[in-house]
């Protein structure tokens, strides 16, 4: 059984696959065991990610070894684990701690590779600065949006368990975070859960109130990275290799927040100083996938199953962890 959030339409795997210049009617083995190219889909909250691309010295390693790399920009994480699903690219960038659950649920052929360690006061629920919502238990009637599956949408479901406030009682509008820009910016929703940067871009860019985030244990906000399996399994050393970048990156990140802003700020055509405030909200802790990591996504599938999320229970120590320097 697959679950409807991970169970894109004909006309989706045509976009996916025309946008990486691939055809369907390739066996998902073929492209998994194509030498010599590496694709790797992110998004735009794929810092490091973005970072190691900007930066070069992976392409120049991997050029050093006769391996091209090409570069895939989705709109989120779900059609970006759904490419992965596909074949149309072999490695992922960072997704929320929520989207590979609904992948597992699919039953894709993914590795977890490595993980971000979180981040919570990096997503967010905010209101206008002049809303009268004070609190999370305001929010019983009024319109909430958020990108379906994401983070976000976990800390709008744990926010209001904690508040005591069913699910069922708010309006649920379902955005990615350009629509949700423009919808809170117009006033048509009430709220909104985002993530960094578009959460520090819209600090910048409004006078807002946070209602609440996700520290003090209510929504950890780990980001992880996942491998078509087959890949992984026919290209260990490239996936150590990029696991080296990522971490890397991360550690220059924070060792240098200025120069990361300025190298990010042109890429992602935003002020040096939104992507500061979101960078030092961001962990850039690059670590290896343990089982410990999974029981903290159990908690989390299990939530959705309750809230008729995902489809059927996941047993999510079931996934496939690399094991660095296989």
């Amino acid at each position: 059984m697959t679950s409807p959030l991970f169970q894109p339409t004909r006309r989706q795997l045509l976009t996916v696959a025309g946008a990486v210049g691939l055809t369907l009617t390739v066996p998902r083995a073929v492209l998994a065991a194509a030498d010599k190219k590496l694709r790797i889909g992110y998004q735009k909250s794929s810092t490091l990610i973005t970072i190691v691309k900007a930066q070069g010295t992976l392409q120049k390693q991997l050029a050093d070894q006769g391996i091209t790399v090409s570069w895939h920009e989705f709109t989120n994480g779900q059609p970006l684990l759904e490419a992965l699903n596909v074949g149309a690219i072999d490695l992922s960038a960072d997704v929320a701690d929520t989207v590979p659950l609904f992948a597992q649920a699919a039953g894709a052929a993914l590795t977890y590779y490595a993980r971000e360690t979180p981040a919570p006061s990096a997503q967010a629920i905010i209101v206008k600065e002049d809303s009268p919502i004070r609190s999370v238990a305001d929010l019983k009637g009024r319109k909430v949006g958020f990108a379906r599956a994401a983070g976000a949408h976990f800390l709008v479901i744990a926010a209001l368990e904690q508040a005591g406030v069913p699910l069922a009682d708010i309006q649920q509008a379902y955005l990615t975070p350009a629509d949700g820009r423009a919808a809170f910016g117009n006033g048509s929703i009430d709220a909104w859960a985002i993530w960094d940067p578009f959460y520090a871009a819209t600090q910048q860019h409004e006078r807002v109130r946070v209602l609440i985030d996700g520290r003090d244990g209510l929504a950890d906000y780990a980001r992880y990275y996942l491998a078509s399996t087959p890949y992984a399994e026919n290209n260990p050393k490239v996936v150590n290799q990029v696991f080296d970048a990522l971490r890397t990156a991360g550690l220059w990140a924070k060792q240098n927040p200025d120069d990361a802003a300025s190298l990010l700020a042109p890429v992602w055509g935003l002020d040096k100083t939104i992507i500061v405030a979101a960078n030092k909200r961001r962990s850039y802790d690059v670590r290896s996938v343990s089982l410990e990591n999974l029981d903290r996504q159990q908690q989390i599938a299990d939530v959705f199953l309750v809230n008729k999320l995902l489809p059927r229970r996941i047993v999510t120590r079931d996934a496939t962890i690399w094991q660095l320097g296989t």
